[in-house]
């Protein structure tokens, strides 16, 4: 037990992140390089410098998540556990996630374990409570989902999310954009036809159009964007905010994205 304490010790420096790439390890040299270098060889560069790094089939975040269960299935509660949840959250696993992950190890693995784990995995997110517990209270205001981070992030001020909700007849999404988040001024380009329409669903949040004045947007607000006409949209500074948003066929159509709204006229709009 004590030989797999110090190896489980052993884990507790590597480097990573969330993209696929060679781990560099040293804890093994440095600790054991003396004493039993072959170890020290096995754990630096074979474990972590070849499994950790093999290949693109396991993300370091699905790699964080065997590792976390592994450990916590053996009751192994100790240092080595809170270095591999400080990983896993670098790797990207939100305190959301890291609940339902040893909810789940709970059934299998065993109550007084989980509880254990908990207790770590609480102190590793604790600066991450009041995010996620305004994300899920924003939620409970909808009933659309609030989906996964936006794929078009270059064109936003910070964190956004997209659900996309049909494809058929009329495409549209739910958009919803942490407070302060803001989209580019754009334009919805279409010879013919085209535009967008929103329809606000939770929270509070601007729309503009140039040369108009901004129009806040509430649960209800429907808001018709003309094809042609440079705009912006996107949450009030201290209010999570979510849209559908409904795209209009048209001829020719697409969008062009442009400069970002001053950050100065912005946080003036609800003094």
């Amino acid at each position: 037990m004590k030989i797999f304490s110090i190896f489980a010790f052993i884990f507790l420096t590597t480097i990573s992140s969330m993209a696929q790439q060679k781990i560099v390890q040293t804890a093994g040299r440095d600790q054991l390089g003396d004493f039993a270098p072959e170890f020290a060889h096995l754990n630096d560069d074979i474990l972590f410098g070849e499994v950790w790094s093999r290949n693109d089939l396991l993300s370091l975040r699905d790699r964080s998540i065997v590792t976390i269960t592994s450990l916590i299935s053996q009751g192994l509660t100790d240092s080595s556990l809170t270095y591999h949840l400080q990983t896993a959250k670098k790797n990207g696993i939100t305190r959301t996630e890291i609940s339902e992950i040893i909810t789940h190890i709970a059934f299998y693995a065993g109550w007084p374990k989980a509880w254990a784990a908990f207790r770590l995995a609480k102190e590793v997110w604790s600066d991450d409570i009041s995010e996620d517990d305004a994300k899920a209270e924003h939620q409970k205001k909808m009933i659309f989902p609030i989906g996964e981070p936006n794929p078009y992030s270059q064109y936003f001020t910070g964190n956004s999310y997209l659900a996309p909700l049909s494809n058929e007849q009329v495409t549209f999404f739910n958009v919803t954009f942490e407070p302060s988040v803001r989209n580019n001024w754009h334009i919805h380009k279409a010879e013919k036809g085209g535009g967008q329409v929103l329809v606000g669903v939770a929270g509070r949040g601007w729309y503009q159009e140039e040369g108009k004045e901004p129009v806040e947007i509430l649960p209800g607000t429907v808001i018709h964007i003309p094809a042609n006409v440079k705009h912006w949209h996107g949450a009030q500074k201290d209010s999570w905010f979510s849209h559908l948003a409904f795209e209009i066929e048209g001829e020719n159509s697409s969008n062009v994205w442009l400069e970002p709204v001053d950050d100065d006229y912005y946080l003036q709009l609800d003094k």
